[in-house]
C-alpha cells in the first residue's frame, strides 16, 4: 500500500489511470469500446455517461486497447502539461489501436490535436455527448441484440462500487484570469434539483456509500435557475446538501467558493448531514495577486470566515489549492501568503506553479515569474503546508473516527477518514485484524500513527 504524495498539481486535476478496470465480456460479433479517461472527476462523469449510453446501444466495453474496436479518449486541456499529457495519450491509444476518437476540453481545439496527431477519427469537445456517439457510430456501427440490448442499461461506473462523484452543474460564471473553464465549457448551467436527487437515489440504492459533489462552482450552483424550486426541490446549495444529506451516504462537497451563504452549510455539517469538508479553491491570500487573477481580494474577510466555520463545526476539514509564481508575484506578496497560511491553518492543501496556458487573459501579463523562483516559492509553500498537515495529524493519534474501507489486500486495508477525498487527500491504514472487512464498510479506528500525510490504526 502506497502513501499518499505530495504532488505539485494535488486536487486539481487528479489524473486517472489511462487504462481502466471496467470489463465487458463481449458476445461473438459485438462491437467494443475503449475509453482513456484523463483529467478531473468532472471528466470521469462524462465518461461514465457516454460509456452508459454506449452499453445500452449494444456496445461491450473494453479494458485494454487490444481488445478495443476503436477507443474513445476524454482529454484534459487546463495547463500545458495536461495538454501534453492529453496528446501522448492519444498517441499511445493511435499506436496501439489506431482507431481514436478525442472528446473533453481538449477537444474545444481541434486543430491542435489534429495538428499533432492527423490520423483521429474525429474530435469532439466537452460534454458533447451526442457528436461523441456519432463519431462511435461511423467508426463502428452497432449491431445490438434486440434480446438482451437496446434496454435501459444501468449505469457505468468508472470509480469503486462504494463511492461516485455527483455532478450537479456545467460551466463558470467566473472571469479568472489563468482560466479558460469558461471558454471550453460555457457559463453556468445547473441541473435541475430533482434531476440531482434522483441519480443520487439511484446511486445510493445500488450500494454507494459516499456521494462527492463536483462541479465548476458548488456554490453558485442554481444561480442560473434563480434556485427555483421544481417537484418539491429548490435549486440552492444549502437546499441541496439537506436533501443529499437525507440518504444516508456520506456527502463530500468539493469546488467550494466561499461565499456568504456557504456558512449555512456549516450547521448542517455540525448536524452530521453532510461530511464536515469544504474543498475551496482559495488561489492566493495577496490581495493584489488575487486582483490581478480577477478574483475577490478578500484574504483577511476570509481568515474570519473561517474561525466562524470552525466556531460552528469545529471538527470540520479544509482542503484547499493555491497558484504560486503567477505573474507579477513578488517576494513580499509571496511572504503573505506563508504568512496567511499560517494562520489559516488548513487540513490539506495542494499547490502548482503557474503556467501559461493558451487563450488565457493571463499570458499577457507583465514580469512573469522565472521558473527557478517558482520551483523555489513551490518547495517553501509545500513545506510550510507539510508542517500544518503534519501537526494536524499528530493530534489525532488516540481518537477514535469513522472510516470507509477503500482497498484490502493481503497487507492490510486501505481506509479514508471523514477529513480524506479519494486520489487527493490522505489515507488511514490498518495492519492488523483487518482480515474481515469488506470494500466500502464504515467502522470505527483508534488513531495509532500519524504521518506527513496518513495515518495508521487499529479496528475498536
Amino acid at each position: 500500500m502506497s502513501q499518499n504524495p505530495p504532488l505539485p498539481n494535488l486536487g486539481l486535476r487528479p489524473d486517472l489511470a489511462p487504462k481502466l478496470t471496467l470489463r465487458d465480456t463481449p458476445r461473438p460479433g459485438q462491437p467494443t469500446i475503449g475509453m482513456v479517461s484523463l483529467g478531473c472527476p468532472k471528466a470521469l462523469v462524462d465518461s461514465e455517461r457516454i460509456l452508459t449510453r454506449l452499453r445500452a446501444e449494444g456496445y461491450a466495453i473494453s479494458p485494454d486497447y487490444k481488445g478495443a474496436d476503436a477507443v474513445i479518449v476524454n482529454t484534459c486541456g487546463f495547463l500545458d502539461s495536461a495538454k501534453a499529457e492529453s496528446l501522448e495519450a492519444i498517441g499511445e491509444a493511435l499506436a496501439e489501436n489506431g482507431r481514436v476518437i478525442v472528446t473533453g476540453c481538449l477537444g474545444a481545439e481541434p486543430e491542435y490535436i489534429t495538428g499533432a496527431h492527423p490520423k483521429v477519427l474525429a474530435v469532439t469537445g466537452p460534454h458533447q455527448y451526442e457528436a461523441v456517439l456519432d463519431a462511435v457510430h461511423r467508426a463502428v456501427p452497432a449491431k445490438p441484440d434486440p434480446f438482451i440490448d437496446l434496454l435501459p442499461a444501468s449505469a457505468v461506473s468508472l470509480t469503486p462500487r462504494h463511492y461516485s462523484y455527483l455532478k450537479i452543474s456545467e460551466g463558470c460564471n467566473h472571469k479568472c484570469k489563468f482560466c479558460i473553464i469558461p471558454d471550453m465549457r460555457g457559463l453556468l448551467q445547473s441541473r435541475p434539483a430533482h434531476a440531482v436527487l434522483r441519480e443520487a437515489e439511484k446511486l445510493v440504492q445500488s450500494g454507494v456509500r459516499e456521494l462527492l459533489v463536483i462541479s465548476q462552482d458548488t456554490s453558485a450552483y442554481g444561480l442560473d435557475l434563480k434556485h427555483a424550486t421544481d417537484r418539491g426541490h429548490r435549486a440552492h446549495i444549502t437546499d441541496l446538501a439537506r436533501d443529499l444529506g437525507s440518504l444516508g451516504a456520506w456527502v463530500r462537497l468539493h469546488y467550494v467558493y466561499p461565499y456568504p451563504h456557504v456558512r449555512d452549510l456549516i450547521p448542517l455539517m455540525a448536524e452530521g448531514l453532510i461530511l464536515p469538508y469544504l474543498d475551496i479553491p482559495f488561489q492566493h491570500a495577496d490581495p493584489q495577486v488575487l486582483k490581478r487573477m480577477a478574483r475577490p481580494a478578500a484574504a483577511a474577510k476570509t481568515l474570519d470566515e473561517i474561525a466562524a466555520w470552525r466556531a460552528i463545526c469545529p471538527e470540520i476539514t479544509l482542503r484547499s489549492t493555491f497558484i504560486v509564481g503567477y505573474p507579477g508575484e513578488t517576494e513580499a506578496e509571496f511572504q503573505t501568503l506563508l504568512d496567511w497560511m499560517d494562520e489559516a491553518q488548513l487540513d490539506r492543501v495542494g499547490c502548482f506553479q503557474y503556467e501559461d496556458v493558451a487563450g488565457a487573459r493571463s499570458n499577457a501579463l507583465p514580469d512573469h515569474v522565472a521558473p527557478e523562483i517558482k520551483q523555489e516559492r513551490w518547495d517553501r509553500f509545500m513545506e510550510k503546508a507539510q508542517a500544518i498537515s503534519e501537526a494536524k495529524l499528530a493530534a489525532k493519534v488516540g481518537k477514535v473516527l469513522d472510516v470507509i474501507v477503500d482497498e484490502v489486500d493481503a497487507d492490510g486495508a486501505t481506509c479514508r477518514s471523514m477529513a480524506d477525498a479519494p486520489e487527493i487527500d490522505g489515507n488511514l491504514f490498518i495492519d492488523e485484524g483487518f482480515e474481515g472487512l469488506q470494500t466500502g464498510a464504515i467502522v470505527k479506528v483508534r488513531v495509532d500513527e500519524a504521518g506527513e500525510y496518513d495515518l495508521w490504526g487499529r479496528l475498536v
